[in-house]
């Protein structure tokens, strides 16, 4: 393939460097920049659903810096190259998408496989499932509380579940094999790891600034001096309070919070002191390795090794040939 072709609404996963492309994208992010000669430019983000990738206008104007903000939609003209190792976008022309395009803006932004409502009514039946009331009364507080937020929020910024309702993905996965796990553990107390799994980020709402496109722009003020975790642990405290709680119930509820993510360099200022926050620290660091593992592998041919992957250790994934 040639410099000379044109690839219309081509995802970003199947770039080439030396080629055109004449596609949609949206801004994740963007910032004004000078070079080393003095010439102004604008340092954008761009994303679909299959990942991401740097851009680059040149001799960008002040509307231009005006006009192009983070989460919304473009048609892009650029040349795509290679720049230390990395593929990047040099824009020769960009606009803001209109009505007349008939994109749909959900189609280019990564998201869950399932649809939000769907997870949503498997979270209430999990609820249902706890059979202690001041836990349920608990997680039914917290979850109301979050309201329509939690629709469309991710579970993080860049690492695991990264996307469109990706926050009540993991929620769903790990709610299924902790239900599993359970059932081969049977002493574990099914009531402390549902409430668990259902709570344990629950404070990434107010923990990230994110559209309703899924997409984090920043962390909160909040976000960065105290954390999820610190946060989450605050918001059962503040429940269970408001609910008249049993004590012991509050307290190991926030345990588990402040225990889920085990050692204090990854914000856990306890490590787990009961079976059910040991669980499901192991259920949250399973999910998220085998989704950035599925991603990674997905992201390139059977029989291909991905590129290091930062959140598991720089490791690279094989994507094997066998049938799955």
């Amino acid at each position: 393939m040639n410099g000379g072709n044109i690839l219309i609404f081509k995802r970003i996963n199947e770039l080439q460097a030396g080629v055109k492309v004449d596609s949609f994208y949206i801004i994740k992010s963007v910032s004004s920049r000078v070079s080393s000669n003095n010439k102004k430019y604008l340092d954008f983000t761009m994303g679909d659903k299959t990942g991401e990738i740097s851009a680059k206008l040149w001799d960008a104007s002040d509307e231009d810096k005006d006009s192009y903000k983070e989460n919304i939609l473009v048609k892009v003209r650029a040349s795509v190259v290679e720049w230390q190792n990395n593929l990047q976008l040099k824009i020769d022309k960009i606009r803001v998408s209109n009505e007349e395009d008939k994109v749909d803006v959900t189609d280019f932004v990564a998201s869950a496989p399932d649809s939000p409502e769907d997870m949503y009514l498997i979270v209430l039946e999990y609820i249902e499932k706890i059979k202690n009331e001041d836990i349920k009364k608990v997680v039914n507080y917290i979850l109301d509380a979050a309201g329509e937020k939690i629709m469309n929020f991710p579970a993080a910024k860049k690492n695991h579940h990264s996307v469109r309702s990706g926050l009540l993905y993991h929620v769903t996965t790990m709610l299924k094999a902790g239900e599993g796990l359970c059932s081969v553990y049977s002493f574990l107390n099914t009531d402390l790891v549902y409430a668990g799994v259902i709570l344990h980020d629950m404070a990434k709402l107010e923990e990230m600034d994110a559209s309703e496109l899924g997409i984090v722009t920043d962390y909160t003020i909040e976000g960065q001096l105290l954390g999820h975790i610190v946060m989450g642990a605050e918001k059962i405290r503040v429940a269970a309070d408001a609910l008249g709680t049993d004590k012991e119930i509050s307290m190991i509820l926030q345990h588990m919070i402040l225990a889920h993510h085990y050692e204090p360099e990854y914000g856990s200022p306890k490590k787990p002191m009961l079976p059910e926050a040991e669980m499901l620290h192991y259920l949250d660091d399973m999910d998220a390795t085998m989704f950035d593992m599925k991603k990674a592998a997905s992201s390139v041919k059977p029989g291909e090794m991905s590129d290091q992957v930062w959140s598991l250790e720089r490791r690279k994934i094989y994507n094997s040939q066998f049938d799955k």
